[in-house]
């Protein structure tokens, strides 16, 4: 039947399981293949994984050889009434369970030890994966999806590796044990018994088949409304300055109620497994009494035999009970896993790197040479051309979506363009290693972003060797240390990401301070004084032709009084370069440039 997407609002009425869509996504791409990776990051820990294994071997032979001897007590000292044997063999009974209980304990406590060294690994692995992938990767999905793989997926199958490995492990060997031992006593009693497995069979079919994909679903929606309350408290002056609290609010019922629905099934679907379970374990005990007793009746088998068949069908159907509760457990865990391997195995950027080289210092000459680049097959810069000298400042103007920011994103690497050549001293910058390559850059951008940490420790990410001599220098050079000392911590102030208790501009002084302490050769400025009050501006004006002074310097500007002394003004277009040339040559000109200055002026005065 088709399983349609959920697209109403929320209510309280259950929507049926067919009302939600599973597709292709939801399902698990290569279970066996992520079940092996998984395994290999166990197999790491040899030695206790060893010694789990035998824990394991000895809690189900233990686990076996209770009701065998509960079977012996009724032949060999009830029926014979030798209540000496009888409490002989109690004794060997509180042993075994002592010493199940025990074997029990270090498995789960050794289990635990492993489980928690995986997921560490694989967290380390996802968080050094995120800082070797491309920007584009990142400008592709929500930060909250992202973060969603971090915590909610790989949680997941740490809590499935604490429960479910060793109980998968465990019960299969109980299954195998079981049998054996059936089959030794009464092997026309064990056949009677295995007739419920094919019922068996074909009924964890039904429900695996169905809670495989639900619980992958779980997972995605989980994700998505992880992505969405991250983006939404992070953009909260937003919502309100809109006045978008009920639109939001609704945008999360319904995600929400998406979750809810997947979670539902998922859960309920899977909640059938003990119920089916329970119910042949119950035909298995009616079998076992009416073929056992006919069979005892003739003389084939003992009444404790019948009492050993009756606890072992219970110990045969519960691991297969486990076995079924834990595959679905396993399939969520194989979801999560997957979600975190598919970042992990995403192209580095490191990777077209094979034979770049490193550079220790540049003389800043930059050459675009008919550069082309499409972002997702749409042409953003077409056969861009032009060259920044050693010391010069190139400005880039242009309406928004001309190309500017795409510009300064082909020079730092953080993409790489289609055909033509950028050339950083003569040599493409495609041969450079990035890591090389921007440790001779530094960037003031427009959106400030602060760590959560000191305003000494923020500055400071500039150059991490920094003396905090160099840094307060850096910050009077920036006209930041004046208002920096006013505060009640000073330089030891603890600011969070969003840089609450300063303003925008004192935000932007501390980010062209860590710029300048960085001491770049290049440097980028995209409208770093567009969020800094006519005051400020003022002051650091000073500070920034201080700092590029004997740099190349690449700047965005909107406003085009910023700009006036740079050396080269490129005006774009649509990707394409219109005019370029100095403020005075580009307004002799009277074209482009001149109608966009013009227009400002008028706008201004």
């Amino acid at each position: 039947m088709p399983i349609r997407e959920l697209k109403r609002p929320f209510t309280h009425k259950r929507i049926p399981i067919d009302s939600i869509k599973i597709d292709k996504s939801d399902r698990a791409n290569n279970t066996s293949a992520t079940i092996k990776r998984i395994w290999n990051y166990l197999a790491r820990e040899k030695m206790m994984l060893t010694l789990v294994i035998l824990a394991v071997v000895v809690s189900s032979a233990m686990s076996l050889a209770g009701p065998f001897m509960v079977g012996m007590a009724v032949d060999d000292y009830i029926v014979t009434k030798d209540p000496s044997g009888l409490g002989m063999l109690l004794i060997w009974l509180v042993f075994i369970y002592v010493f199940h209980s025990v074997s029990i304990f270090l498995q789960n406590y050794w289990m635990v030890g492993i489980a928690q060294k995986t997921v560490y690994t694989l967290r380390e692995q996802l968080f050094n994966q995120f800082h070797r992938l491309p920007i584009s990767f990142f400008d592709k999905r929500q930060h909250g999806e992202l973060m969603s793989r971090v915590t909610n997926d790989i949680d997941n199958v740490n809590n499935t590796l604490n429960q479910s490995v060793i109980q998968i492990f465990a019960s299969i060997l109980t299954l195998i044990g079981t049998v054996s031992v059936m089959l030794y006593l009464s092997p026309l009693l064990t056949v009677v018994t295995m007739t419920i497995i094919p019922v068996m069979f074909f009924a964890m079919k039904w429900i695996t088949k169905r809670t495989g994909p639900l619980y992958k679903l779980r997972q995605r929606h989980l994700g998505d409304m992880s992505g969405y309350v991250e983006e939404i408290v992070s953009g909260q002056h937003i919502v309100k300055t809109f006045s978008q609290e009920k639109r939001v609010i609704g945008e999360f019922r319904e995600k929400n109620a998406s979750l809810r629905e997947s979670g539902f099934w998922a859960l309920n679907v899977a909640g059938f497994i003990p119920k089916v379970m329970n119910m042949l374990n119950f035909l298995s005990f009616a079998l076992i009494a009416l073929a056992g007793g006919i069979l005892a009746i003739n003389g084939h088998i003992t009444v404790g035999v019948i009492v050993i068949f009756t606890e072992f069908a219970r110990q045969f159907t519960r691991p297969l009970n486990e076995l079924s509760n834990q595959f679905n457990i396993l399939l969520s865990a194989v979801a999560g896993a997957e979600r975190v391997f598919n970042i992990i195995d995403e192209e580095q950027e490191e990777r077209d790197e094979v034979s770049a080289q490193e550079i220790k210092q540049t003389d800043g000459r930059l050459e675009f040479r008919s550069v082309t680049f499409a972002y997702e097959k749409t042409p953003i810069l077409k056969g861009i051309s032009f060259e920044a000298r050693p010391g010069q400042t190139v400005a880039f103007v242009g309406h928004t979506g001309a190309g500017k920011t795409t510009i300064i994103n082909l020079i730092s690497r953080f993409y790489n363009y289609d055909s033509g050549e950028i050339l950083l001293d003569g040599t493409d910058i495609k041969n450079i290693k990035r890591s090389s390559l921007r440790s001779l850059m530094a960037f003031v951008l427009q959106d400030t972003f602060l760590f959560h940490g000191t305003i000494l420790e923020n500055i400071r990410y500039g150059r991490l060797n920094a003396a905090d001599d160099e840094v307060e220098e850096a910050a009077k050079n920036a006209n930041a240390h004046d208002f920096i000392e006013r505060l009640p911590n000073g330089y030891q102030t603890v600011l969070d990401q969003d840089g609450s208790g300063i303003s925008q501009g004192q935000k932007q002084l501390i980010t062209i301070a860590r710029a300048i302490l960085a001491d770049p050769a290049i440097l980028v400025l995209d409208e770093a004084t567009s969020n800094i009050d006519t005051v400020t501006e003022l002051k650091i004006q000073d500070a920034l032709e201080h700092l590029m002074q004997g740099r190349t310097s690449f700047v965005i500007a909107h406003r085009l009084n910023t700009i006036q002394e740079a050396d080269k003004i490129i005006m774009l277009e649509h990707g394409n370069i219109l005019e370029q040339g100095s403020h005075d040559e580009l307004l002799k000109q009277r074209g482009h440039y001149y109608d966009l200055y013009e227009g400002q002026l008028q706008e201004s005065g």
